[in-house]
C-alpha cells in the first residue's frame, strides 16, 4: 500500500450502497463505512438510527491519486445516488441518510462545488450538503464491505452516468 494515500469522505444514503460503488472504483485503496458529523463521540449504529446524533452514514474512501483524483471520486458520488432527495435516500428515510460531502480543505470544496454547479446548470434541484471533513467514526465490523459479504447488491444506489 502506498504512503501517498488520501483520504475522504461521502454520504449518500446507506453508507452499504455507497461503499460499494467506490470499493470497485478504480484507484481505491480502502473503504470504511461509519459515522460523521455529529455531536456525540464513538456513536453506535443503533443511537445513529435513532436520528438524534446528528450523525450521518459515511464511507471514508483512501485512495491513490496517481491513479484517481478527487474530481473523478466526486463525479462517483453523484453518479451513483439521488442527490436531488432532501430527506435520505430511496426508501430510507432520515437525517442520517442525507447526500454530504465532507470536504478536507479548499481544495476539496472546490471541486464538490464545481460539480454541484454543473448540476445546477444541468437544471437539477441538488440537495447535496457541503461540510468540514471532522472525526470519522468506523461502524460495526458487520456493516463493513456489506454487499461483498452479502453476495448481493444495492437497494437503494444505482449508478447513472451524468458527466462526460
Amino acid at each position: 500500500m502506498s504512503n501517498n494515500l488520501k483520504k475522504t469522505y461521502f454520504a449518500s444514503g446507506c453508507f452499504w450502497g455507497t461503499e460499494y460503488y467506490f470499493m470497485k472504483a478504480h484507484g481505491v485503496v480502502h473503504t470504511a463505512v461509519g459515522f460523521m458529523g455529529g455531536h456525540v463521540d464513538n456513536p453506535t449504529y443503533e443511537q445513529v438510527c435513532k436520528k438524534n446524533t446528528g450523525h450521518l452514514e459515511t464511507t471514508e474512501v483512501s485512495y491513490d491519486p496517481y491513479k484517481t483524483s478527487y474530481e473523478e471520486l466526486v463525479k462517483l458520488f453523484f453518479e451513483t445516488h439521488d442527490f436531488t432527495q432532501t430527506n435520505g435516500q430511496g426508501p430510507d428515510i432520515g437525517p442520517q441518510y442525507l447526500s454530504c460531502i465532507f470536504y478536507s480543505d479548499e481544495k476539496e470544496k472546490e471541486i464538490a462545488e464545481k460539480y454541484i454547479n454543473i448540476l445546477l446548470n444541468k437544471g437539477y434541484k441538488v440537495a447535496t450538503l457541503l461540510k468540514p471533513a471532522s472525526t470519522f467514526w468506523k461502524a460495526e465490523e458487520y456493516h463493513q464491505q456489506y454487499y461483498e459479504h452479502k453476495g448481493s447488491l444495492p437497494y437503494c444506489h444505482r449508478y447513472k452516468k451524468i458527466f462526460d
